[in-house]
């Protein structure tokens, strides 16, 4: 049933929001810190283990497709209950963490890049297009 996708959802942002916290109080900040990405990413595990052993039929699947497609929209939610000015009254571990993101993603984009193979072109070279005027 469609209802258990939402079930394991439920489980996992509850989760998710335990973890934020413990690690928000681990880093001394007074508030949660990933709790909606960390409970994306156990859906995202949970769904693909319970796949792999034919745990989930389709119909479950189908509530896990839904509320990954809401994502973005859940994050923007989320995002907009938090106090920045808080976390950065904290400490600098706000825009240290900020960053670190920012350099770890280009740094993985730039792997990604130059690890990537060149797509194969049919044409010899690029192509000019003549234009008369």
């Amino acid at each position: 049933m469609i209802i258990y996708g939402t079930a394991l959802l439920a489980v996992c942002h509850l989760l998710g929001i335990f973890l934020g916290d413990l690690l928000g109080a681990l880093i001394g900040v007074k508030t949660n810190v990933g709790g909606v990405g960390i409970a994306m990413i156990l859906l995202i595990c949970a769904r693909l283990y319970m796949h792999k052993r034919g745990l989930m039929p389709q119909t479950t699947e189908l509530g896990v497709t839904f509320w990954g497609a809401m994502y973005i929209p859940v994050v923007v939610a989320m995002a907009a209950q938090q106090n920045v000015v808080a976390a950065l009254r904290g400490g600098p571990v706000a825009l240290l963490a900020a960053m670190g993101a920012l350099a770890l993603c280009a740094c993985t984009i730039a792997l990604i890049n130059r690890t990537e193979k060149p797509a194969r072109s049919t044409a010899s070279g690029p192509q000019a297009v003549a234009t008369t005027a």
